[in-house]
């Protein structure tokens, strides 16, 4: 479809659809692909019969939401049954449904915690990954001619390969740099080729920050740069990594966007850079969003406001489809109208379930910590972790926060800032830590996803 780039929009007929009509849209591709998985995976058969159904039981959402979830330790450990019996981890007891001779590529998690969890992708899903990332990128501005500066790990990851295949498909020009490659190559690449956006995580961006006067001789602010997207971890959500990324690159517009391992669902619209009310859902006609409970995984209604965990569906979908996969990301979604237009859901991620902390009844996530912390810059560098005696969510009080006093600052300076910190703890993140300060820079800095949780006893 031809583009003018003065075109608001990427795919109009998505983008503006009537909530009636994606409904519509969403269970017509359901129920075709549930009849697909049904044939071509062992583990979502046996969901199916776990609730006594077959795929023609579903003629609506309410019957679809029976099906019990999937997560993701099932899918690694049948992966490696896959493994052990037939040599590959894509057999028919996985969720990997597409034939051997339709793969074309793979792509994986980072494995952090064990196995890594491997998503198959034919030639057909990877056309709709591109369509999607068109849809995402234009919808901040982004246009043939503008430079995109991949500062994300290039290995295996979303935001590797693929990403470079969503830029180059919409007409953009991407700088495949890569965080392997270190610090120094990517200030340089950057300071080179000018990009108009970076891709990094929030945590790298602020370690650029840091960096760029010492290895290329200029502040971040001069590098030219036009939009940020911190991605791949939580933080362009939080107000405060928004100000201090912003004001650090020279009032760069902050994007936040958030996808699966290989579906890209979330980014936020060209609003006012100090407004943050989410991202819209991107991908309605091909990925059925549910909510919900962490615990008892009950559905919850997608009402305005309404919290709970992300689960997901891939409607149209060939290689390693998602039935209604629990991602473990605690979502906020907001039902009324967006300004700009677009008439789908828009979401924030309020934290990892399984990052939950709960000191004496109170529920913390480190994204609450982070953004708490953040205020108080540069008196504190802004690095920090979580340490904990054994993991959680239950943990025995004080919270511990291992936190990096800011350049310059002395003893009686550290226990001022303290005493602030500590009344504005408990003010608003409701509990009272105890802080171990330790000197700027002694904090490992991560060009990947940066973990804010130590466990002392791992």
């Amino acid at each position: 479809m031809a583009r003018d780039v003065h075109d608001k929009y990427w795919n109009p007929d998505i983008e503006t659809m009537s909530k009636d009509e994606m409904a519509a849209l969403q269970l017509k591709k359901l129920k075709k692909q549930l009849v697909y998985n049904y044939n071509n995976s062992l583990l979502y058969r046996r969901k199916f019969e776990e609730a006594g159904m077959k795929p023609e039981d579903v003629r609506s959402f309410e019957d679809f939401q029976r099906i019990p979830v999937t997560n993701k330790s099932e899918q690694i450990e049948t992966q490696e049954e896959s493994l052990k019996e037939l040599g590959h981890p894509f057999g028919p007891g996985t969720i990997t449904c597409a034939p051997q001779d339709k793969i074309v590529r793979l792509n994986a998690t980072s494995g952090t915690t064990g196995t890594p969890t491997l998503y198959a992708l034919t030639q057909h899903d990877i056309d709709i990954m591109n369509e999607l990332q068109g849809r995402r990128l234009w919808m901040v501005g982004i246009r043939p001619g503008h430079r995109i500066l991949q500062g994300l790990s290039l290995s295996m990851f979303a935001g590797g390969l693929p990403l470079s295949q969503g830029i180059m498909h919409m007409g953009a020009c991407a700088v495949p740099v890569g965080a392997e490659s270190g610090t120094k190559r990517v200030l340089e690449f950057i300071n080179l080729t000018r990009p108009h956006a970076l891709f990094t995580t929030p945590s790298f961006a602020q370690y650029l920050l840091e960096q760029c006067p010492k290895l290329i001789g200029k502040p971040a602010s001069e590098l030219g740069l036009q939009w940020l997207f911190p991605v791949g971890e939580p933080g362009a959500g939080n107000i405060e990594v928004r100000k201090l990324l912003s004001k650090g690159y020279g009032g760069v517009h902050i994007c936040d966007q958030t996808g699966g391992a290989h579906s890209g669902q979330g980014e936020e619209c060209l609003e006012p850079p100090e407004v943050y009310s989410g991202m819209h859902w991107t991908a309605p006609d091909y990925c059925l969003l549910e909510l919900v409970d962490p615990k008892t995984k009950k559905n919850i209604a997608m009402k305005d406001g309404a919290i709970g965990e992300q689960v997901m569906t891939f409607l149209d979908w060939e290689g390693t489809p998602f039935q209604r996969y629990a991602y473990a990301d605690l979502l906020q979604v907001f039902t009324e109208p967006c300004i700009c237009g677009r008439t789908g859901i828009r979401f924030k991620i309020i934290g990892r379930a399984d990052d939950l902390l709960i000191v004496k009844g109170v529920n913390v996530f480190p994204e609450a910590i982070k953004k708490e912390i953040l205020k108080f810059t540069p008196r504190v560098t802004g690095f920090f972790r979580i340490v904990l005696d054994k993991p959680g969510p239950a943990v025995t009080p004080p919270l511990k926060v291992k936190i990096e006093y800011g350049h310059g600052m002395q003893q009686n300076d550290i226990k001022m800032l303290e005493e602030e910190m500590l009344k504005s703890f408990k003010e608003v993140v409701r509990v009272t830590p105890q802080f171990m300060w330790v000197p700027p820079e002694s904090l490992p800095r991560e060009s990947k996803k940066t973990k804010l949780i130590e466990i002392l006893s791992s």
